[in-house]
């Protein structure tokens, strides 16, 4: 077995300190007694050098939970985070495959995303997820619409631009990215670009789609209200092909099938259906779009997540209620410390933890910042097997088998 650095040997000994440490859990009406009363830990296993892997078990206010967490030492030169995806944001593949295909050496699910359109009958699910992503420093989407996001409401105070990245340092940090872009050089006017690669633009918004998307139809960014998913999709649409930085193509038919590397389509609806309409073929227009850090932070990675542990305390107001099987990622130590965790599929019998029972076995593991991601059928932990090198499925996945995710977060390893 690889022997741990000292800083992964420390963390992973305060892990297992939790084996005896009650875990306090605030939010309304929670207490330490009668919340989660005792995280056990099995001995840890090493994954890679820096990178630790243990399962749990917690007695919480539905009964006992077993789960699973991976630390990773962001200190170590040979770790580093990045996305686990297939390639194309409108796309699906499951977990380990995407760990394998990587080759990664641990990951979980990521983000929430659109998984079903039963609301709008006829429209295309996207598989798009909900809230911004980078990978390798590249903008790949931002984030839809508060109303518009699947999965479990959000916690008091935060938004779907939230994330959790990790910089050119290899420092983890919780920060939100806002859509920063342009759609210039039409009668020297700038129009405003409100989505990029997103499965919801803003009612009266204009959307960019870039060859990043997939061929996946784009009629859904056109459905709902920026408060209201299931409200109906707008009749007032215009979708605009521009190439070489050229428009060749305008519609009012809303279109799918891949993008070509040298394309953008712009997809308007309502106030924005009309800029693109005055849109004229052969026009010379150029778009842009990045995603611009609150925290003014350089990240090289992140995914969204619901913010439900912050500077050492959790988020006020988080549910204490609704019980799920859950995934979550969280980091300590300034950043250097990152923890993913994922629970065993159990839901379907009443034991799973609420978002405030989540924060608390954050804080009993160590870390002071932690995000809520996408949980469920979707709850999955991979790490690469030391001997075979084969990826395996940590956890029990609720249904007894993985189910096909759009985006993970993946640990790497240069061992």
């Amino acid at each position: 077995m690889t022997r741990m650095t000292g800083r992964a040997r420390t963390a992973a000994a305060s892990v297992a300190a939790a084996i005896t440490m009650s875990v306090t859990v605030l939010g309304a009406g929670i207490t330490q007694a009668d919340a989660v009363e005792r995280v056990r830990l099995a001995e840890d296993v090493t994954v890679a050098p820096g990178i630790t892997y243990q399962a749990f078990s917690v007695t919480a206010s539905h009964g006992k939970v077993t789960g699973h967490v991976i630390t990773a030492d962001l200190s170590d030169s040979r770790v580093s985070v990045g996305m686990l995806t297939p390639g194309k944001v409108s796309a699906r593949t499951k977990l380990s495959q995407l760990v394998s295909a990587q080759g990664a050496v641990a990951g979980v699910n990521a983000d929430f995303f659109n998984i079903d359109e039963t609301q709008h009958p006829g429209v295309p699910a996207t598989n798009s997820a909900v809230g911004p992503a980078i990978d390798n420093g590249v903008a790949l989407k931002s984030a839809v619409p508060n109303g518009q996001r699947f999965g479990p409401g959000l916690s008091p105070g935060t938004s779907t631009r939230d994330v959790i990245g990790v910089d050119y340092k290899n420092v983890a940090h919780l920060d939100s990215l806002t859509l920063d872009g342009s759609i210039k050089g039409h009668r020297d006017k700038e129009l405003g670009l409100d989505g990029f690669n997103q499965y919801a633009i803003p009612v009266g918004g204009i959307g960019a789609f870039t060859s990043q998307w997939g061929d996946i139809s784009r009629m859904r960014a056109t459905c709902g209200t920026d408060t209201v998913r299931a409200a109906a999709c707008s009749t007032d649409v215009y979708e605009v092909t521009v190439r070489n930085n050229r428009v060749v193509s305008g519609s009012s038919t809303i279109g799918a099938g891949a993008i070509d590397a040298d394309s953008v389509v712009l997809v308007g609806r309502e106030a924005g259906a009309a800029e693109l309409r005055s849109l004229e073929i052969g026009e010379h227009i150029r778009v842009s779009e990045d995603l611009d850090s609150a925290g003014g932070n350089r990240l090289k990675f992140a995914v969204g997540g619901n913010p439900v542990l912050r500077d050492g305390e959790p988020i006020s107001g988080l549910d204490n209620k609704a019980v799920a099987t859950r995934t979550g990622a969280a980091f300590g130590d300034g950043g250097r410390l990152l923890y993913l965790l994922v629970l065993d599929g159990t839901a379907e019998s009443g034991a799973g933890l609420t978002v405030a029972e989540l924060a608390g076995v954050f804080q009993s593991v160590g870390a002071d910042n932690g995000v809520n991601l996408d949980g469920g059928g979707s709850s999955t932990l991979v790490t690469r097997d030391a001997v075979t090198g084969l990826p395996v499925v940590r956890n029990h996945p609720t249904g007894g088998a993985e189910r096909p995710v759009p985006e993970g977060i993946g640990l790497f390893s240069r061992a």
